[in-house]
Formats: structure tokens, sequence, C-alpha cells
């Protein structure tokens, strides 16, 4: 299945170059380019993008609220989020209105691939050069938990802390030596446990719960 993506950036250049980067892969394709908030909004309407690759700054309104807009009318649209920004304010604000994932723009090529189809497949996606500082950042501002602190198995606990640290679930199986199905299962297991549907909601209870030790 062809993954139909939205590039939303306001340096047309920029834009050019990811279109060509990802309309050369087999299972993608750019339907769509915006420079404003504003093209955006509407094109989300015209094109029902199954991703939105957004950039945070744009001239006529920040990246996050448009997302905001964006995910609370369409649920389905994942919005991965591609910016030089690596401050751990933006992730927290990422998981907070339920973005798909966050990516820099100094990442590799294949790293950005991997990301638009995991997105796509329903996983969260956090820029692995991003954990160490997202984790120790967001930890040490000692935030009151907003997920209430529920009993996990040792196994559950290894596959959230993958989850948080940005891991698909193909890699996630490679570390624990299992099948995707069986991480997939746990990950049920969680969300089921948790009560919640969102995936960034895993992301979050890790960070508040200390699943995610600083410094890894």
């Amino acid at each position: 299945m062809t993954i139909k993506i939205l590039v939303v950036d306001d340096h047309t250049v920029l834009r050019s170059g990811l279109a060509m980067l990802l309309n050369s892969q087999d299972d993608m394709e750019v339907i769509g380019e915006a420079g404003t908030a504003f093209e955006a909004t509407a094109l989300v309407a015209k094109l029902q993008p199954d991703v939105v690759l957004m950039d945070i700054n744009l001239p006529d309104k920040n990246g996050m609220d448009l997302s905001a807009e964006i995910i609370s009318v369409y649920g389905n649209i994942k919005i991965l989020f591609l910016t030089m920004h690596d401050e751990a304010e933006y992730i927290g604000k990422v998981l907070q209105i339920g973005g798909a994932g966050y990516i820099l723009k100094s990442a590799a090529d294949k790293e950005l691939l991997d990301a638009i189809r995991a997105v796509s497949r329903g996983e969260f996606v956090l820029y692995k050069g991003l954990k160490e500082n997202v984790a120790n950042q967001l930890m040490n501002k000692k935030q009151k938990a907003s997920i209430q602190e529920v009993s996990l198995t040792k196994r559950e606990a290894d596959v959230l802390r993958l989850i948080a640290l940005g891991y698909t679930q193909q890699e996630i199986a490679d570390q624990l030596f299992v099948s995707i199905k069986t991480v997939e299962s746990h990950k049920s297991n969680i969300m089921e446990k948790m009560n919640t549907k969102k995936r960034s909601d895993l992301v979050k209870y890790a960070l508040e719960h200390d699943i995610i030790k600083v410094g890894e």
C-alpha cells in the first residue's frame, strides 16, 4: 500500500528535495506540498493524506497548533514533525497533542524514511539522537504524572521502554528475540491496562514513571 504524504514546510527548496526523496520510494507518494498553515489546512481537507510531514516554524501559525487542529478533526492522519528543534519541551507538546513522531532535519535519509513507514503503521517515533536528552530533561522536571501507575510484567516494561526510546516494532522484536506478533500483543496489553488507545500516552507514561532511565 502506498503511503500518501503531505509535506508542510515554508522552505520551497527543502520541500522539493523531500518530495524527490519520498517519491523515489516504491511505497510512498507526495500528494501535496504546503508552505503555510492556511495552505496545509486546505490540502489536508482536500487530499486526506496518511502522513503529514510537519515543520514547527510556519509563517502564519505555529506547526504544533496547526497539528493539534488537524488531529482534532482528522484523528486517523499521522503527524510526523520534521524540525531542527531538539528541546524536550517540543517533544512534550507532541505527546500532549497526539502527534505520531518527532525527527530532526539532520537525520539521515534512511532514518526519515523508516520513521514515515513506522508512523504510517501506527507506531510512535522519536529520533534516537534525542532519546537521552529528552529523557533527562523531561524526568528532571519532576512533573506530576498524568497517567496513574499500573502493574506491568517485566516483559511489558521492557517493551514499553523500547517504545518510549523510539524503537520500531521490528527493532523491539530483534532486541528481545521475539516475534513482531508478540510485541504487538504486549503493546495491546499495556494499552488496555492504561485504558488508552494513544501510543503517545505510552511514551508519556514511560517518562513520568522512570521506565526510561537517565543516561540510556
